[in-house]
């Protein structure tokens, strides 16, 4: 898929851009704090009705103003879609979204420095991260997400207010271990398919002998029936009660990743981990768009530095390989049949 033409108005540090990027390669450069992110940030809006960046609305609009407005339009083959979306500050200060649903097909794939979390932050990171991906695969991924994180939270205040209680937790558990299990199953999906991509995308990036593995670690080891959830919670339960929390589950997993052998999260470099983290995103963009049907947008935030020129060159030859790409760099870079575009203080301009 690609964006044939966006426009935007009131958008961050964007009073008005009406702008055509390329089918391709589009390289945004120029100094920072001048709209490049902020870019990158509009089309993630613009296609997915959220923020890549922020969960907070209010931090969107252009500063001052009472609205925002951005519409586009989406394409896929002879498919075409116009799509607006719109933030208006109401009369309590909080502000409502509004506009089109995007076509199911319809997916997008951003990279930026938050995403060295995945490699080196907590394991909340990473399930997020997997959560994401798993959700690009199957839209009815989050749904069961939703459902599960409110289960945990009825489980855990009845562990709070009843803690010996069983009859009144016994329906609670058997919910959560249903869904939680499900949500288990999706997630093992999706880090099979990002194992078979990474080994390569990493090794085109790296050298040639670079081996990654990535493992959804839980402590339900190979079982899959809700069965075996529940026994492992009932195993808890005695510290469960004492602790007023869920000790087993989904919300406990981690994602581990190893470089040569070796846990990059704990012992990688920076630019190793820097890498990597490009790595995963891009290990996305095959299963993604075998499941959608169409290549996904990426947008790369400044996703060239703290790399060797090698690797940088690496990267630019796996990203030529996509289909729509938009990558900011605060140097001119150029590549073949790449559209340059040098930003500055809220303009686009043809580098």
């Amino acid at each position: 898929m690609r964006l044939e033409w966006v426009q935007l108005l009131e958008f961050r540090n964007y009073r008005t851009l009406n702008w055509q990027p390329s089918p391709r390669l589009n390289v945004l450069s120029g100094p920072n704090a001048q709209g490049k992110t902020n870019l990158l940030e509009a089309l993630g809006f613009l296609v997915t009705g959220r923020s890549f960046r922020t969960p907070r609305s209010a931090e969107i609009p252009r500063w001052g103003t009472e609205s925002t407005t951005l519409s586009g339009e989406l394409c896929r083959a002879e498919t075409h879609r116009t799509v607006r979306r719109g933030l208006i500050r109401l009369e309590d200060g909080t502000w409502q979204a509004s506009g089109d649903s995007s076509p199911d097909w319809a997916r997008v794939i951003a990279f930026g420095w938050q995403d060295l979390e995945i490699v080196n932050g907590g394991p909340a990171a990473r399930r997020n991260f997997v959560d994401g991906f798993a959700a690009r695969l199957q839209p009815n991924h989050v749904p069961t997400l939703l459902r599960f994180r409110r289960i945990l939270a009825r489980r855990n205040r009845l562990l709070q207010q009843y803690p010996h209680d069983a009859g009144r937790l016994a329906p609670w558990t058997e919910q959560f271990a249903a869904v939680g299990m499900e949500l288990l199953g999706r997630r093992r999906k999706a880090v099979a398919a990002l194992q078979t991509e990474i080994a390569r995308v990493y090794a085109a990036l790296a050298s040639p002998g670079a081996k990654i593995e990535v493992r959804y670690v839980t402590a339900l080891g190979e079982a899959s029936e809700p069965e075996a959830l529940v026994a492992a919670l009932e195993q808890r339960h005695r510290e469960e009660a004492r602790r007023g929390q869920t000790l087993v589950g989904p919300h406990r997993d981690d994602l581990a990743i190893d470089l040569d052998g070796i846990d990059a999260r704990a012992f990688g470099s920076r630019g190793q981990q820097r890498l990597i983290a490009l790595a995963l995103r891009l290990a996305e963009v095959l299963p993604v768009t075998e499941a959608a049907g169409t290549a996904p947008i990426l947008l790369l935030d400044d996703a060239l530095s703290e790399l060797d020129p090698a690797v940088r060159t690496h990267v630019m030859r796996e990203i030529q390989a996509a289909e729509q790409v938009f990558l900011t760099t605060p140097d001119v870079t150029t590549a073949n049949g790449a559209a340059v575009y040098h930003v500055n203080g809220g303009s686009v301009a043809p580098a």
